[in-house]
């Protein structure tokens, strides 16, 4: 209780901009990421920092991407999340026959028992969800894959010259295998893009280990309840976007990107011989509306350095295309996203005189 207390004093001193509406609805999001991350320990052991970055993808509006091996819960973990989130939910998995009329829907012909005539009707397929699971997306063709991000992007279907809204909130949280790629269809870059995150999920650890078999091979199981529902999730959305965010910060943000793009004046050495492509706009939109999101959890209303650091992997792991010396040289993308985070000065805030 103390450190809640706590909490709420340091958001009050930080937040002079703010209604008493706007800090009841900060406090409601809070309470609301706790209660959230509580229910979902009840069937997801560990994988703290993999929870928090879906959530704050989710309440930043974006999709993500969920790279891990087999057995790793990541189907588990949006399965979860859509219960306790209290979002319809639909598992789409990803084949190289699957069309893309599987995913949107088509129109059947049907007939109408009062006057026995023939129309078409519109059968929805499992986009009309509000959490998707697209569980190995690169294992369907490029049409199949284009259906779905077309949904993401716009927030709709269109068939047959009809346009027809998704339900809100929606998110789609893809997954990936990493260990075998022949056979594939790796998504573009432009399409991978599209995702707020690329999240690694990684194995856990002894204990963790040993609290899965023993969960797992119990009688037991775990009963999720929901916390919130859509209409809240979209108030917490909206209030998120209110975080001001500091100069120091926003030039932050800025060398990062830039610093990141082999071609401009600004780039590091090392980047002009490591990376084909560099991260373009939507990876500063993806970090300060991330850390817009990471503040707030973090009882601040003010994004921080420190809330750009913690999400600039999975924001630009995806995003950046290496040569091939770099690959040559063991250099993974992710290796090189440290180097440039480690170069970039941290800029000061700026005190009142």
């Amino acid at each position: 209780m103390a450190e809640k207390e706590k909490g709420q004093a340091l958001l009050k001193n930080n937040s002079a901009d703010m209604t008493e509406e706007d800090l009841k609805q900060v406090e409601n999001l809070i309470t609301a990421y706790q209660r959230i991350t509580s229910e979902l320990s009840k069937a997801i052991v560990g994988q703290t920092e993999v929870i928090e970055q879906v959530l704050i993808a989710i309440l930043a509006r974006g999709h993500c991407l969920l790279e891990g091996v087999p057995g790793l819960a990541k189907t588990l973990l949006v399965r979860s999340l859509a219960k306790a989130m209290k979002l319809t939910f639909r598992r789409i998995q990803f084949t190289p026959d699957l069309m893309p009329a599987d995913i949107t829907g088509t129109d059947i012909i049907q007939e109408d028992p009062t006057d026995g005539r023939r129309r078409l009707m519109f059968l929805k397929g499992p986009i009309f969800a509000q959490m998707i699971l697209a569980d190995e997306i690169n294992r369907t063709p490029p049409k199949t894959q284009a259906a779905l991000l077309e949904a993401m992007q716009e927030q709709s279907v269109t068939i047959g010259g009809r346009t027809y809204q998704l339900d809100q909130p929606f998110f789609v949280l893809a997954t990936q295998n990493p260990i075998e790629q022949e056979g594939t269809y790796p998504l573009p870059e432009a399409q991978r893009d599209r995702f707020l995150f690329h999240i690694k999920v990684g194995y856990p650890n002894r204990d963790e280990e040993r609290l899965i078999l023993q969960r797992t091979t119990a009688a037991a199981e775990a009963t999720l309840e929901a916390v919130i529902d859509g209409p809240s999730i979209i108030a917490c959305q909206k209030i998120a976007r209110k975080v001001p965010v500091p100069d120091h910060v926003m030039e932050f943000v800025l060398d990062l990107a830039r610093k990141c793009r082999p071609k401009e004046a600004e780039a590091l050495p090392f980047v002009k011989e490591w990376v084909e492509w560099g991260p373009g706009p939507r990876v500063g939109q993806t970090l300060i509306l991330g850390g817009k999101v990471r503040a707030l959890l973090h009882n601040r209303f003010r994004v921080a350095i420190e809330d750009i650091e913690a999400l600039t992997l999975p924001a630009m792991r995806h995003r950046i295309v290496p040569t091939f010396n770099a690959e040559a040289e063991g250099q993974s993308v992710d290796t090189i996203i440290q180097r440039v985070l480690a170069s970039v000065p941290r800029p000061r805030a700026k005190t009142a005189l």
